[in-house]
């Protein structure tokens, strides 16, 4: 049995104000080709479809459209979808019984209901047997994002942990002869992310870190969303990340992206193949080191290193550029000179970041140093939000709260915008 998995796709992403939308069809269409050389059983999406919970109509489009060729090109694949933070899990169910039809699975929430006042999970909603045409099968195990507010425990990693090996268990229950995939979507205990910049989302004080390391009946492999960095799982020879499929930030320059295909037979082995896919736009920071270069010197780095536009045009490859600048060390006019170089430069300047270095503010998090007052400008203002409330409240914010939230601050950037 083969299947592709992959995650963190973030459809509707906009980097340092740039639309994404045509790296992502690039990576959309890369994948078609990969599924049409590997044909593929199945294909495991393990959450943030979306970069945000109230995706654009030409994000969901590409989502769709994407589906659609999906199932044309390799009509036996049955493809299995799980939400994950960024994601409203009720949004991306919505067309699940169409969507089944197709050989299409949506998770998006574990479902509940209560029992003499005691919460009893639907845990068999979760479980989804496939099978290829040799008669083959496995049973995936499909974990949303699962929120504090579905997990309920003192401590949210003990209870994640308990619902991963129940689910677990009771998939072996209802098919003992069968290999067990588990996709879920968290923070896994040891995991590498990103120490500036990160776009992930880690909780407060490492609230949401899932150990992995000590479970003796655990899945025969594990693929999971959510860190950007493609790695295996700390303690673990049968979990890793797939990693996302574009850089988020700048953080994540030499992060390698792809798609894992992996391959289960009946002699319990495993074989995960990474294939690499190359992001139409590289990331470039000038200087690559930390070194303190005059605005004079960095200029002639620009005119050196970046290449010159093709008849005036940027092109489909322009580089992402992020100049770094000390901030004790420029002037309003320098910075103006800067940006000027980059008009017929085949590049796009996202961000100036003017370092000073002796500030040290931490984020709300803890997790890492901002060392410039840009970065705390440019900061997602979700994000910071989401920090706020967990500080406060002693818990995450629940889905209806967020899309509030994410709805009045579109509603502050038309505005501002009009």
């Amino acid at each position: 049995m083969k299947f592709i998995a992959t995650s963190d796709w973030h459809l509707g992403n906009l980097f340092h104000g740039n639309d994404r939308l045509d790296e992502h069809r690039h990576f959309l269409s890369w994948l078609l080709g990969q599924i049409d050389v590997q044909q593929p059983d199945a294909l495991l999406i393990a959450g943030d479809i979306y970069d945000n919970s109230n995706p654009s109509a030409a994000a969901q489009q590409a989502y769709y459209t994407f589906l659609t060729d999906a199932t044309r090109l390799c009509p036996q694949m049955h493809i299995i979808i799980t939400a994950g933070n960024h994601d409203s899990a009720s949004r991306l169910e919505a067309p699940r019984a169409l969507l089944s039809l197709f050989h299409i699975e949506v998770r998006g929430n574990l479902v509940h209901t209560y029992v003499d006042n005691e919460r009893v999970y639907n845990y068999d909603d979760l479980i989804i047997p496939i099978s290829n045409a040799q008669g083959e099968k496995i049973v995936v195990v499909a974990v949303p994002y699962l929120r504090s507010d579905v997990v309920q425990t003192a401590s949210y990693s003990d209870g994640v942990n308990n619902i991963l090996r129940q689910l677990t268990a009771r998939a072996r229950e209802l098919y003992p002869d069968n290999k067990i995939v588990m996709m879920a979507h968290m923070y896994a205990k040891g995991a590498d992310i990103a120490k500036e910049d990160a776009s992930e989302k880690i909780i407060v004080g490492g609230q949401e870190e899932v150990g992995l390391g000590s479970w003796p009946d655990h899945p025969d492999y594990l693929t999971c969303g959510h860190i950007h960095k493609r790695q295996r799982i700390w303690g673990t020879n049968w979990a890793r990340y797939t990693g996302s499929v574009l850089p988020m930030s700048f953080a994540e320059k030499d992060y390698t992206h792809g798609v894992d295909v992996v391959t289960i037979n009946s002699a319990e082995n495993v074989d995960v193949q990474h294939l690499i896919y190359t992001p139409q736009h590289s990331l470039c920071i000038l200087p690559e080191n930390d070194e303190e270069i005059s605005p004079k010197k960095l200029a002639k780095l620009i005119v050196s290193e970046l290449p010159e536009r093709v008849n005036g045009k940027l092109d489909d490859n322009a580089a992402y550029v992020l100049l770094k600048v000390a901030q004790d060390n420029v002037s309003n006019d320098e910075i103006k000179d800067l940006e000027d170089l980059f008009a017929n430069k085949n590049a796009v300047l996202c961000r100036i970041q003017k370092i000073n270095r002796a500030l040290n503010i931490h984020t709300l998090t803890g997790e890492h140093e901002i060392q410039s007052v840009d970065e705390v400008l440019n900061r997602d203002p979700m994000e910071t939000l989401r920090e706020a409330f967990a500080i406060k409240h002693g818990v995450e914010m629940n889905e209806q709260q967020e899309t509030l939230l994410a709805d009045l601050l579109s509603n502050i950037n038309t505005d501002e915008n009009d």
